[in-house]
Parts: C-alpha cells; sequence; structure tokens
C-alpha cells in the first residue's frame, strides 16, 4: 500500500504559550504525516512583528493555515483536502511530448502552475521541479519509484529519481528545452497521486 508523502508544516510559536503548545499537540494527534518545523518568533525581529500576539500560527506546505488554534480533525481534513484539490485538475492531463522549439516557462506563467501544483514541490532556478518523498524504509521508497517509473513511461516523460534508505527526491523538466513545461507540472502532480 502506497504512503502518503510527508507535508511540509512550519509552526510559529513563543516560549511559554499554552496555546502554541496545544497546536503542536493537536498536529501530532491529528494522524497527519507531516515534517513540523517549530520556529520561536522572538527570534527574529521580523517575524515578531508579522506576528506579535497571533501565534501559533500554522502553515501547511507554504501557506497559512490556522492561526490561535488547531483542532486535530480539522488540521487532518485540512492535510487531505490539500492533497487531492491542488494535484487533480493537473493530475488529469495527459503529458504532451516536447519537440524543442519552444520558450520554457518564465514569470507568471510559471509562478501560477506552481501555485496550482503545490504541495511541496519547489521551483529550482525556473529550471527544474524538486520534492523530496519521505517513507519509513527502503523498500516502500523502492516500491515509490517504480510506481514512478510506470507512470514516466505510460507518459512517455521521465523524471530524475534519487532513491536512498526511506527517501525518493524526484526532479522534473523538459531536457529538449532545458527548462519547464506545462508537462512538468502534470507529471509532478500524477507523481504526488503515486505518493
Amino acid at each position: 500500500m502506497a504512503r502518503a508523502a510527508v507535508t511540509p508544516v512550519t509552526l510559529y510559536t513563543r516560549l511559554g504559550c499554552e496555546l502554541c503548545e496545544k497546536a503542536k499537540r493537536a498536529i501530532r494527534a491529528s494522524g497527519a504525516r507531516v515534517a513540523l518545523e517549530e520556529i520561536d518568533i522572538d527570534r527574529d525581529p521580523a517575524l515578531l512583528a508579522r506576528f506579535t500576539n497571533d501565534v501559533p500560527v500554522v502553515y501547511v506546505d507554504g501557506v497559512e493555515a490556522f492561526r490561535h488554534r488547531v483542532d486535530p480533525a480539522a488540521f487532518a481534513a485540512h492535510v487531505r483536502k490539500g492533497r487531492q484539490t491542488m494535484t487533480s485538475a493537473l493530475a488529469s492531463e495527459k503529458c504532451i511530448p516536447c519537440k524543442g522549439g519552444v520558450p520554457p516557462l518564465k514569470g507568471e506563467e510559471l509562478r501560477s502552475l506552481a501555485e496550482e501544483l503545490g504541495n511541496g514541490w519547489k521551483v529550482i532556478e525556473e529550471h527544474h521541479l524538486e520534492k523530496t518523498f519521505l517513507f519509513p524504509d527502503f523498500a516502500q521508497a523502492l516500491a515509490f519509484t517504480n510506481r514512478v517509473g510506470a507512470i514516466a513511461e505510460e507518459e512517455g516523460h521521465h523524471p530524475d529519481i534519487h532513491l536512498s534508505w526511506g527517501s525518493a527526491r524526484i526532479e522534473i523538466w523538459t531536457h529538449k528545452i532545458e527548462g519547464l513545461s506545462r508537462s512538468d507540472f502534470i507529471l509532478a502532480a500524477k507523481v504526488d497521486k503515486a505518493g
């Protein structure tokens, strides 16, 4: 059975904040697979000015999701819904083979597709997409890479896959144009569904 990728979560907190501790417990109790990064706003003047007394503030996949209070069920539902809706439209499309001669995506068009894809994918130097999927062991990471390989063959579009114990890093770009095309985002959405 496929294991879902770990969702990046950032929790902005303050030392001694009881609501922050409750939010942390709620996130853990939700059962959602997350990589939780806790940041104390008192250590950063810009964050302190931005959030002041609004903590806890929870960002899921780089987007603010909760402020002040977090309910475990609502948090789990938010993570699930985010995975489904962000990738479903793109994942339903078919990759179109690139024959070259077209410019790679740049500017607003690139930003818009990156936002639509979401789900922890990073655009690296406007050249390629990258995401690391985490698994509890080597066997599940390997099974995931095999699923990605099957998708790549079906779509005729092949990512770079970096497999290691408990993780698989996927890099996607259109080699013929040395940059990103819409098909790269479509393939990334399909890869997410395999995770």
